[in-house]
């Protein structure tokens, strides 16, 4: 019998695929400083397993705070999660502008302007309302396909154009040092808290960037309640199921805005198979739905007290738009 070669390779051992777990929900998770959002989905995918996973809105490295991750079915909601209202907590540093409008970039201008609390406090009501902004040059817009913020660090010029944005209050909170005041911002989707920073200080005669910065709710998910990392795999090793409770949300956190529909046994059933049914107005929790873009009127479906699908509605006709596996 000839000898092996010394070069040749052993076999690879078969790869043992991890089994996913069929969990279906909301993590309100407090992601931690110098994470990306992506990384916190990762560990969260590595620890337990679902079947899917995603994030409802990202979150800087710089940032800390909730972050709405959502399992299994429950990112077929990911969409009106992201739309819910949020409340970010940010320290403003005057006197330095950044390349980022925060303090992981280089420093561009100084000033020597430092604003006083009331002036401070009397130039937050013109954030508010609807506004217009111009994003951060270091941000994921796409332009031409590509993100902004692979164009800025490719040493490109950058010009992105300005967006209306809804910001509901604006709050003065406390003043850390000379340099350094602490804000609070309850604000719509696509907000950067980056721009309102940079522009405040603008409009007070000096410059500035973000140097702190922590969502505190998103939704009804508030930082409170919110679950680290640390605490997850004390969690997922114990009795991930028997524990679930302590940590899992149901899916229904991200549909607070949208009314109920409730169906009987055979409306739901043509549902389930693709099929429109009539629904009676009695059957509607409300009369007008929640509104999409394209004017559509959108319903949580229910039977027996269980979501089964979200739906569109036209006068008493009702159709399937995502229906929810959930084995009910």
């Amino acid at each position: 019998m000839n000898a092996p070669s010394p070069n040749a390779r052993a076999p690879r051992s078969p790869q043992i695929k991890r089994p996913k777990h069929k969990i279906n929900g909301w993590i309100n998770l407090d992601k931690p400083l110098d994470m990306t959002s992506t990384q916190a989905v990762g560990a969260v995918k590595h620890l337990l397993a679902p079947e899917k996973i995603g994030h409802a809105g990202t979150l800087d490295p710089l940032a800390t705070g909730v972050l709405p991750l959502a399992l299994g079915e429950a990112t077929k909601t990911v969409q009106y999660m992201m739309d819910s209202m949020k409340i970010y907590r940010f320290t403003v540093c005057f006197g330095t502008q950044t390349t980022t409008d925060d303090r992981e970039g280089e420093a561009m201008t100084h000033s020597d302007v430092r604003p006083d609390d009331a002036a401070i406090a009397a130039a937050l009501p013109h954030f508010e309302g609807t506004i217009s902004q111009v994003p951060p040059v270091y941000s994921a817009i796409k332009i031409a396909g590509e993100r902004a913020y692979d164009l800025a660090r490719a040493g490109e010029h950058v010009v992105l154009q300005p967006r209306s944005v809804y910001i509901a209050r604006c709050s003065f909170i406390e003043r850390l040092n000379a340099d350094e005041v602490v804000l609070e911002v309850e604000c719509g989707k696509g907000t950067y808290v980056r721009s309102l920073a940079r522009d405040l200080a603008a409009m007070l005669g000096s410059c500035g960037h973000v140097s702190a910065l922590r969502r505190t709710k998103v939704g009804r998910f508030h930082v409170d309640h919110a679950i680290s990392l640390d605490d997850l795999p004390n969690y997922a090793i114990s009795d991930m199921y028997a524990s679930m409770d302590a940590w899992l949300e149901p899916i229904e956190c991200a549909l607070d805005d949208i009314p109920a529909v409730t169906l009987d046994a055979t409306q739901a059933q043509r549902l389930r198979h693709g099929n429109s049914c009539f629904v009676p107005p009695s059957a509607f929790a409300r009369n007008t739905g929640y509104v999409q873009e394209d004017g559509h009127e959108l319903y949580q479906a229910y039977h027996a007290g269980r979501l089964i699908a979200l739906v569109l509605r036209e006068d008493r006709v009702v159709f399937p738009l995502r229906q929810f596996n959930l084995n009910h």
